[in-house]
């Protein structure tokens, strides 16, 4: 910091890039000193005529005005007002042109001079030294003022700044040719342009303020160092002659050697620059009480025939200085407002004079020639080199013509300072800066339009979230708050809890479910929005998942078990198989004895008593031993079921036991009818062949078919076990009814046996002993067919007691067995 000090007290001078040097053509103004016009007809007031907001009218159509007062107040940030040029009468208030390329129509109003000039009541202030901040700030602020050098922003919010600034920088350069505005004015105010530094020194407190001036004015670098002399901290410096050294960010540069960030501004590199002009204005503001009602205006060009710097009050029409100082237009006349370089053309000369306007030029052809035809660009690149911003006009030519807002931007459009130094070097002749100018207004007002898109949405939000809170709060106004609990309620609720929960602690399968009908009641009672406890199902949820994985473990311990027994299902299967054909063996062999037998009832030949028994005697043996092979087949049933799991055990055992009853009691009754059989050859009656061998083939027809009746019952109940499938509750209580229903088949058809079984047969039985020697049933069958003698009918009584006794004796052991 020391070093640039130094540097900047020797005189020290940075160069900017870019610039050019065109001709000044300043010595048509400047010769003369500053003059005063005459009070023009009327004045056209521009309600705004700096960066910022209308200020709020104060004054209507028909009033009369003073010199100095307040037509508008500051209403909104960078809001400054506007003075009564003169004093006079307000005629109108309408939309005017504006001072702008556009010429759109500004709000204006239009004061008539009374030609009195009479000012309004001003509070002068000979010691500014004694004022505060605030007080400086609220002068500053009231007057009026703004930018005098182009840009017309308020003075107040630059000297009100919270950064701290380290260099003051007086930009009177004025690089722009033929406008010599604040050269005279140095030359003849420089004492005042000298104070006016010294109230923002007060209000800045810069460490050092600088006053750059071009080399091209000798009398105002001179007035200014004598007028600075006693202010060590102000030091004028000389800059060459170059445009545009007179930019903000050029002349920072020349000055101390710093650059302004893009989109930046000066404030924040501890910079903060001035227009001499906008100094002398708060010189005149806080010492005279003056507002800024006039300014400095060079009126020139080769149309001009008294070219010079004049005394213009605000508001004057432009036609009233031409007239002042001898206008005499060519054909196709052009009136520029500002320099040959930044100004425009008007399109009309009954445009007010504005805080702004500091050059009105009246150019003739040869002066300002008009330009040529726009012709397509060569790419020779000497706009980029003229260009003191470092930027590519060519390419942001392209993108304003193709309208791509987006790559202009990036191309950093808006570090453009429209100095028109790339148009004054173009040999197509393209103007540039009016693609940059147009481009920049339709950027600005995309974003202003997105800017009220987004209030917009903002206030829809705002509202929509607003009636949602309002009809929120009816709903909930309209709801009735339940009533309050007392404590004996409230021990109840929680007395009833607490029961559920230690119920569910204790394994009971119901308590989840008494613990839900429980909260509800709680939550009905208490009338509040509870949320839903889970806890209880959960515990019930892990028991039983806890006894399934139990029932798993030990089902499959059961299965091992299973596999491992010595009878398993498959020869559970063989012997229910081969007690079926046991059975049916024995029926079959009952079926071939029958027939034998019937045949021989058919044939001619007499049937003898002896034969009658002999076949009597058969019969029986053929039914006793079925019944036996049944019993055998039913007790091996109703062993399978125990080795096939898992069968519903209880109702499978209670068929089986049920079947084997059926089947006990059906062989029972066959072994009564038997006794009888065996009891009845003891009777001497004499019977008549014939009815005893009708009577032997109807006892063995009923036999057969009480054998066939008990083989089924039988079947069923040895095939209903084989199937390893589990058997539902009622196909096992089908399947039981049938079972018993057959076995109750098989004993009524042996009572009927039984009852119709002749009594003719007499056998004598005291010869059991001799009888024992004959053990096979084949036998009796072998001595039918022996003759026919005492003997023989001796013989054939005791075969058919062997016979009963074999019967009576398996009986017993099938009953012993079951």
């Amino acid at each position: 910091m020391d070093k640039l000090l130094e540097q900047i007290k020797k005189g020290t001078v940075w160069a900017f890039p870019g610039g050019i040097h065109p001709p000044q053509q300043k010595s048509l103004s400047n010769s003369a000193s500053i003059t005063r016009l005459p009070l023009p007809d009327k004045l056209i007031v521009a309600l705004k005529q700096h960066i910022g907001a209308n200020g709020k009218l104060l004054v209507e159509k028909g009033q009369h005005v003073l010199k100095g007062q307040p037509l508008t107040a500051p209403a909104a940030n960078w809001s400054v007002p506007v003075h009564a040029p003169s004093s006079g009468v307000v005629t109108d208030i309408a939309p005017m042109p504006s001072a702008h390329p556009s010429a759109l129509p500004e709000l204006s109003v239009i004061i008539e001079p009374d030609g009195k000039d009479e000012w309004v009541a001003l509070n002068k202030n000979k010691n500014p030294a004694e004022l505060s901040h605030d007080e400086l700030i609220n002068i500053i602020h009231q007057a009026g003022i703004s930018g005098m050098g182009g840009a017309g922003f308020p003075t107040y919010v630059k000297a009100d700044t919270k950064q701290p600034i380290e260099f003051l920088i007086v930009n009177a350069v004025e690089c722009e040719p033929y406008i010599t505005a604040d050269d005279v004015l140095m030359r003849e105010h420089a004492k005042e342009v000298i104070q006016g530094i010294e109230i923002m020194q007060q209000l800045l407190n810069p460490t050092l303020c600088i006053v750059g001036i071009e080399d091209n004015k000798p009398e105002a670098i001179a007035a200014m160092k004598q007028a600075a002399e006693h202010n060590s901290k102000i030091i004028i410096q000389t800059v060459p002659t170059i445009y545009p050294s007179g930019g903000e960010k050029q002349l920072i540069k020349l000055l101390t050697n710093r650059e302004v960030p893009s989109i930046g501004i000066p404030a924040d590199i501890g910079i903060l620059v001035h227009n001499t002009g906008t100094l002398f204005a708060v010189q005149q503001a806080v010492y005279e009480g003056k507002p800024l009602i006039e300014r400095i205006v060079t009126v020139t060009g080769n149309t001009i025939h008294k070219p010079g710097n004049v005394w213009a009050l605000l508001g004057t029409e432009i036609k009233h200085l031409l007239d002042c100082q001898g206008f005499s237009p060519v054909p196709q006349q052009s009136v520029v407002m500002g320099g040959p370089m930044m100004g425009f053309t008007l399109p009309t000369v009954r445009i007010g004079i504005v805080k702004t306007t500091n050059c009105i030029l009246a150019p003739d052809h040869k002066e300002l020639a008009e330009p040529g035809p726009e012709k397509a660009c060569i790419r020779c690149s000497a706009c980029a080199d003229a260009c003191p911003a470092s930027l590519l006009p060519q390419q942001l030519q392209w993108f304003a013509k193709s309208k791509e807002y987006d790559k202009l931007q990036e191309h950093n459009l808006f570090d453009c300072i429209e100095c028109g130094a790339c148009a004054y070097v173009c040999p197509s002749e393209i103007p540039l800066v009016q693609y940059y100018r147009v481009a920049k207004v339709e950027i600005k007002e995309q974003q202003a339009d997105k800017i009220k898109a987004d209030r917009a949405k903002e206030r829809f939000d705002a509202r929509k979230e607003r009636l949602d809170r309002e009809q929120e709060e009816r709903q909930n106004r309209h709801k009735r708050k339940p009533a309050a609990k007392s404590a004996d309620e409230k021990q109840k609720v929680a007395d009833a809890l607490a029961r559920v929960k230690n119920k569910a602690d204790n394994g009971d399968e119901k308590s989840a479910v008494a613990a839900a009908i429980a909260r509800a009641k709680a939550k009905k009672q208490q009338g509040e929005e509870l949320e839903p406890d889970n806890t209880e199902v959960a515990k019930e949820r892990a028991l039983r998942k806890e006894q399934a994985r139990k029932y798993k473990e030990q089902k499959s311990q059961t299965d091992e078990s299973a596999e491992t027994a010595p009878v398993d299902d498959k020869k559970s299967a063989v012997a229910a198989a081969i007690a079926r054909a046991k059975a049916k063996k024995a029926a079959q062999a009952l079926d071939n004895a029958e027939q034998a037998a019937s045949d021989e009832s058919q044939s001619d030949t007499p049937v003898n008593d002896k034969k009658a028994a002999v076949a009597a005697a058969i019969a029986r043996a053929k039914a006793k031993k079925a019944a036996q092979a049944s019993e055998v087949a039913e007790q091996t049933v109703s062993e399978e079921p125990q080795s096939v799991t898992p069968v519903d055990d209880k109702k499978a055992a209670v068929a089986a036991a049920i079947a084997r009853a059926k089947a006990k009691k059906a062989a029972k009754a066959l072994e009564d009818s038997q006794q009888v059989v065996s009891e009845d050859p003891q009777s001497v009656a004499p019977v008549d062949d014939k009815k005893a061998a009708v009577a032997a083939a109807i006892a063995r027809a009923k036999a057969k078919k009480a054998a066939k009746a008990l083989e089924d019952s039988e079947q069923v109940v040895s095939e209903d076990p084989q199937s390893d499938e589990p058997v539902d509750d009622k196909k096992a209580a089908v399947a039981a009814a049938i079972a018993r229903a057959k076995a109750k088949k098989a004993a009524k058809a042996l009572e009927d046996t039984e009852q119709t079984q002749p009594q003719e047969l007499q056998v004598d039985s005291a010869a059991p002993k001799s009888a024992e020697n004959n053990t096979d049933d084949s036998s009796d069958l072998i001595s039918a067919d022996k003759p026919k003698s005492a003997d023989d009918k001796k013989k054939a009584a005791v075969a058919a007691a062997i016979a009963r006794a074999k019967a009576k004796k398996l009986q017993k052991e099938g009953n012993n067995q079951s």
